[in-house]
């Protein structure tokens, strides 16, 4: 059974960090729809005063990030001691588990281009407080495959047209492509019933699931009219689906490029404060309380 759209949304500007101008698809809001994932933040720009100031040292517990870049850097440290710096096409998978501390400084390209997303995945209950694990793989690691129609991906986890990502050792068995399709294309894409599943649009247009009748999406910035009708999905459009075995995807006249990730539910409680995310309010306070005597940091950290 193919899968429907649940809801159509735009990202959002704000601010993150140390005054980092990004924009968030989803976050810190109801975390149901989208379980196991947490947030999508896209932190692409071309000016860098919107991002030099960058991420500096803040603490994670129960959580995995995901750092994908297109263009630009970001330098990497962590209480792990774990340094580098993460480039175009390359990921950074980081399990914070019971708690690790690092900081993120984007920059900008020769033309001063800083493109990039971070998603965030929930950990189970049982796996909040593992050792936290660095992961880092190149654009070279990653693997790319072709459908039969010619559309292509780049496969940073799970399993899509003959392709599987690098990364190992998840907790949620998400899948995450980066995927494009050519222009005037119609592409099945599969994806396992019984998942959470979205896409979110970098570049180009298309329609989803059959749907090709206009859409609204709310627009509050100045000069726009109170409703902007789009007749495709295109870039930072955020869909969510409902469940199936599938979508399908017919590109517009320029192709389309699209985030697509997926996991299984984790159906647990959810407390949530800033960086760090457990089961209960309690964890939460015992977090926040050990940060402030020095203990937020187990084992040889």
């Amino acid at each position: 059974m193919q899968r429907g759209i649940v809801s159509v949304s735009k990202s959002v500007p704000t601010t993150e960090g140390a005054g980092v101008h990004l924009h968030r698809a989803f976050g810190f809001g109801k975390t149901e729809e989208y379980d196991p994932f947490l947030l999508l933040d896209d932190f692409r720009g071309d000016n860098p005063a919107d991002y030099r100031a960058g991420f500096p040292w803040h603490p994670h517990r129960g959580i995995e990030t995901i750092t994908y870049i297109l263009a630009g850097t970001v330098e990497h440290r962590d209480s792990l001691g774990n340094s580098g710096v993460i480039g175009p096409g390359e990921v950074q998978w980081m399990t914070a588990g019971s708690g690790i501390i690092h900081q993120e400084m984007p920059r900008g390209d020769e033309s001063g281009r800083m493109y990039g997303f971070q998603l965030w995945a929930n950990l189970p209950r049982a796996k909040k407080m593992i050792p936290p694990r660095y992961q880092q793989y190149g654009a070279a690691d990653i693997p790319a495959v072709t459908s039969r129609e010619g559309s292509s991906a780049r496969i940073i986890c799970g399993e899509l047209w003959g392709g599987r990502g690098p990364v190992d050792g998840t907790f949620v068995d998400p899948a995450y492509f980066d995927i494009e399709i050519p222009a005037g294309t119609l592409q099945e894409i599969p994806i396992a019933p019984g998942r959470h599943a979205f896409a979110y649009i970098i570049e180009g247009s298309g329609d989803f699931c059959g749907k090709k009748e206009p859409f609204d999406v709310p627009r509050s910035s100045a000069g726009w009219a109170d409703t902007l009708v789009e007749k495709q999905a295109a870039n930072r459009h955020l869909l969510l689906f409902s469940d199936g075995d599938s979508i399908t995807v017919e590109s517009g006249s320029k192709g389309i490029r699209f985030l697509l990730v997926s996991g299984i539910p984790l159906a647990e409680p959810v407390a949530w404060y800033g960086p760090i995310v457990m089961n209960t309010r309690e964890e939460l306070q015992t977090a926040f309380r050990e940060l402030e005597e020095g203990s937020f940091l187990k084992g040889e950290q």
